[in-house]
């Protein structure tokens, strides 16, 4: 994605988030950890609209191009699904 359409701060932000989720799975008694691992997906579910509106091309549709913002929009479309299992893991270390 970073060659072909989106920008690094895409990438840098979506490796950040998982670089906490890593983290939250890791310290599993943490519940720190886990709200900054949905705190931050929340976030990039937010940058991830606006740098696939902004990032989006009008023309050019090469085939790499089409796979990258293809898989861009899926990983959006998952977030959801992974924000609601991350908030149940909240739940059960005793968040409120």
């Amino acid at each position: 994605c970073m060659n072909y359409m989106l920008p690094v701060s895409y990438a840098w932000g979506n490796f950040s988030v998982l670089a906490v989720g890593i983290w939250a799975i890791v310290q599993r008694d943490s519940l720190d950890a886990i709200t900054m691992f949905l705190t931050g997906l929340l976030l990039t579910v937010l940058t991830d609209i606006i740098h696939i509106s902004i990032f989006y091309p009008s023309h050019d549709f090469s085939d790499a191009k089409r796979f990258s913002i293809g898989m861009a929009i899926f990983s959006l479309l998952l977030k959801p699904v992974s924000c609601y299992l991350v908030y149940r893991m909240y739940r059960e270390r005793g968040g409120e």
